[in-house]
C-alpha cells in the first residue's frame, strides 16, 4: 500500500470515529444528515478477526424496507474494509436516526446496480466523480431487514 494510501485510510477512519462520536454526543441531533442524504451507523463483523466493526456512512437511497450504500470510498481503486466484511457475513445492524435495526447485507446484481446508480447520482453528483476517478465498478450494497 502506498504511502497515500495509508494517509487515506486513517482519514477516513478518523473522520468515522469523529462523525459518530458526533451522532452519539448530540443523540443524533447532529450531523444525522449530510447534503441531503441520511447518515447511518453500519455494524459489521470483522472478516479476519470476528470482532464488531462499526462506520457512518451516508445513505442516497433509503426507503421503507431497504437502504443502499455506495462502497466508493472515495473514488479510490480499492473497495473499503466494510465491505469485505459485509460480503464475509451479511448479517448487520443499520442505525439510522437512533433506530437500530438487524438487516442482510447484500451486493446489488447488475440489473440493480443500473437502477439504482442514477438514484445514488441524483442524490449526491459527487458519486460520479469517485466512479470517473477509479477503474472499478463502485459497488452498491443493499441493506434489507433481516427476517
Amino acid at each position: 500500500m502506498t504511502r497515500r494510501g495509508r494517509f487515506a485510510d486513517l482519514g477516513f477512519r478518523g473522520l468515522s470515529r469523529s462523525h459518530a462520536a458526533l451522532l452519539t454526543l448530540s443523540r443524533w441531533r447532529l450531523g444525522a444528515a449530510v447534503g441531503g442524504m441520511p447518515i447511518v451507523e453500519l455494524r459489521t463483523t470483522g472478516r479476519r478477526t470476528g470482532r464488531p466493526r462499526t462506520v457512518v456512512l451516508s445513505a442516497p437511497v433509503v426507503d421503507a424496507e431497504r437502504v443502499v450504500l455506495v462502497a466508493s470510498r472515495g473514488g479510490d481503486d480499492r473497495d473499503p474494509a466494510w465491505y469485505h466484511n459485509l460480503i464475509a457475513n451479511p448479517s448487520v445492524e443499520l442505525t439510522v436516526q437512533r433506530v437500530t435495526r438487524p438487516m442482510t447485507a447484500r451486493a446489488a446484481d447488475a440489473g440493480e446496480r443500473a437502477e439504482l446508480w442514477p438514484k445514488v447520482v441524483s442524490a449526491y453528483r459527487g458519486y460520479a466523480a469517485y466512479q470517473r476517478r477509479t477503474t472499478r465498478e463502485i459497488p452498491l450494497v443493499i441493506c434489507e431487514p433481516r427476517d
